[in-house]
């Protein structure tokens, strides 16, 4: 498939049968991994390129430093590739640009920039920018619009939802392909966001978010992982230094631990 035909397809992994799985990435070898389990696409996140590349979650980390990951994940994988690019940076549509000639086909947009919710006009604005770069290179970019609101706790608990809701429509209307609401678990709220926007609703999986099964039967149509698996490396990598250090063993590090002629193979 060339890159517009990778565009489409993901896009209509949004409206399947089943709901889209979306183990999210870090690097070239991740990224293997998660295509050589079968996954109809690979989705980086944020967090975890950024600590693989030595930042914090958030801009400080380099556009060109962001892109070269995704352009490295997209050489070894021939499934669709889509990239968390936190809010865009400060140049939309060199963004765009950017991420279509790395060979990406779509992108995580937040709402949410230094330490500030987006202004509702300007993202609205961002989205359309998106929507027509990609349109005049000739890769439709498929957009997944996010709202931090609950995932931040922003303002009055009271209105959160509705806040929520009329930000995501607005999203919807500019041009997004899905909606994305980390933070919310619950199955009370997460069928109220299906039956409020129904258009395709993407959940951030973690403790307490319902299994992919009762997700399906709810309505959502996207569920991804976000900085969980980089996380949960890190967090093995932590245990095998420690057990280095304290034990002077080895167990942590040689179990489950692929073999390297496979791993060498996963990528030659």
């Amino acid at each position: 498939m060339n890159q517009a035909d990778k565009a489409a397809s993901f896009r209509q992994l949004h409206h399947g049968p089943s709901i889209l799985r979306l183990a999210n990435v870090w690097d070239a070898a991740s990224a293997r991994l998660v295509e050589r389990a079968g996954f109809p696409a690979v989705a980086t996140g944020s967090a975890g390129v950024a600590f693989s590349l030595g930042y914090p979650d958030s801009e400080i980390l380099p556009l060109e430093e962001m892109l070269g990951q995704v352009r490295r994940i997209v050489r070894v994988v021939s499934v669709p590739v889509t990239a968390d690019l936190m809010a865009g940076y400060d140049d939309i549509e060199k963004t765009a640009a950017g991420l279509i000639a790395a060979g990406a086909v779509g992108l995580n947009l937040e709402d949410f920039q230094k330490g500030e919710p987006v202004d509702l006009r300007a993202q609205t604005e961002k989205i359309q920018a998106l929507r027509r770069t990609g349109e005049r290179r000739g890769v439709p970019l498929v957009i997944n619009a996010r709202c931090d609101i609950f995932l931040d706790q922003i303002g009055d608990a009271a209105t959160r939802f509705d806040r929520t809701v009329e930000r995501l429509l607005a999203f919807k209307e500019a041009g997004a392909d899905c909606l994305f609401v980390p933070g919310v678990r619950d199955e009370e709220t997460i069928a109220r966001l299906v039956a409020a926007l129904r258009f395709p609703l993407n959940i951030l999986a973690g403790p307490g978010t319902p299994p992919v099964g009762r997700l399906q039967e709810l309505g959502v149509a996207r569920v991804s992982l976000g900085s969980g698996p980089m996380r949960a490396t890190m967090g093995l990598m932590r245990a095998i230094a420690e057990e280095l250090r304290d034990a002077g063993t080895y167990h942590r590090m040689l179990e489950g631990a692929i073999p390297y002629r496979d791993a060498n193979d996963l990528l030659a």
